[in-house]
Formats: C-alpha cells, sequence, structure tokens
C-alpha cells in the first residue's frame, strides 16, 4: 500500500516536472524577453505574415499579362547558328539558353554556350555568349566575337524577311 501511494506520488511529479519543463503549465514569458522578437525581417526566425508573399501566391496571381522583354529574333537565331549543341535548358521569360557540349560542323574541339538576351531591342548590346571547351577553358575572344556576328547577321536576315510579307 506504501509502496502503490509512493510510487502515484513519484509519478506525479514525473509528470509535473516535465509539463513544466515543456512548457505546459504556461507559466508565463522570461521578463528578458522581447515581445517584438522575430517580427523584424532581419531576424532568421522572422516569420513572413503577408498572404501575398507565400509559395501558394504564384498560382493566385492577378496579372495574367506577362510580357516577354527577349528579342525573338536573337532567340531564334541563336538556337538555329547553335543547333549543332544539344540544348540543356531554356528559359524565354529571363532570356537564358544554356547548351551542352558539342562539336561543330567540320570541327575537332568539343563547345558548350550559354546565351543571354537580356534586352528586346535587335542589338548587339542585347546579346551575350559564353563559350566553353569540353576542359572548362573559355574560347578566345575571336571565336566568341564570330558566334555573336553570325546570330547578329541571321538575326537580321529573319527581320527582313518578316518586313517582306
Amino acid at each position: 500500500m506504501v509502496r502503490s501511494s509512493v510510487f502515484k506520488s513519484t509519478l506525479a511529479l514525473v509528470v509535473v516536472s516535465a509539463l513544466g519543463a515543456c512548457g505546459a503549465l504556461n507559466l508565463g514569458a522570461p521578463a528578458d524577453r522581447d515581445p517584438n522578437l522575430g517580427l523584424e525581417p532581419t531576424n532568421p526566425n522572422y516569420v513572413e505574415m503577408d498572404p501575398d508573399n507565400t509559395i501558394w501566391a504564384i498560382f493566385n496571381r492577378k496579372n495574367v499579362d506577362t510580357s516577354v522583354s527577349v528579342n525573338k529574333y536573337l532567340w531564334s537565331a541563336s538556337l538555329e547558328v547553335l543547333n549543332f549543341l544539344p540544348v540543356q535548358s531554356i528559359d524565354p521569360y529571363t532570356g537564358v539558353i544554356v547548351t551542352g557540349y558539342g562539336t561543330p560542323p567540320g570541327g575537332s574541339q568539343s563547345y558548350r554556350a550559354t546565351v543571354l538576351i537580356d534586352d528586346p531591342a535587335l542589338d548587339a548590346r542585347s546579346l551575350n555568349i559564353a563559350l566553353q571547351t569540353r576542359g572548362g577553358r573559355t574560347v578566345s575572344k575571336a571565336t566568341s566575337r564570330a558566334v555573336e556576328d553570325a546570330i547578329l547577321s541571321r538575326a537580321r536576315e529573319m527581320r527582313i524577311a518578316d518586313a517582306k510579307f
């Protein structure tokens, strides 16, 4: 009988201690704790409360008109001139084309290219190309310039052909 009441008392004390340690008794916040802690965006524990800034907000877009700020002639000409390279990823909204390694017709060296078209104007400033060899080295400026010139020339030809119709 005594052993049973000691066991029950010990068990009750352990449960109360465990709940108190976990904060389940809610005895109040410590006096030194700032109530605004976590309300500043610079705090790593910041909790975003804006309902328009969540992962689900992308499905509730109010503006369905999305404008593409990439020149269509430069985009098409880039894909056409670099058609010997396998396309790894493209994003027409940001104007990025990333290719894998490929060998140009009649060439012996493998190249890969990353193309960025960052302006809707048909202009050399809108086109940025980065070429690499299979070893990871960049190609000479003359080779890069020749590819840029080929893309720009093809883009101008495409624009002139569109103007005729």
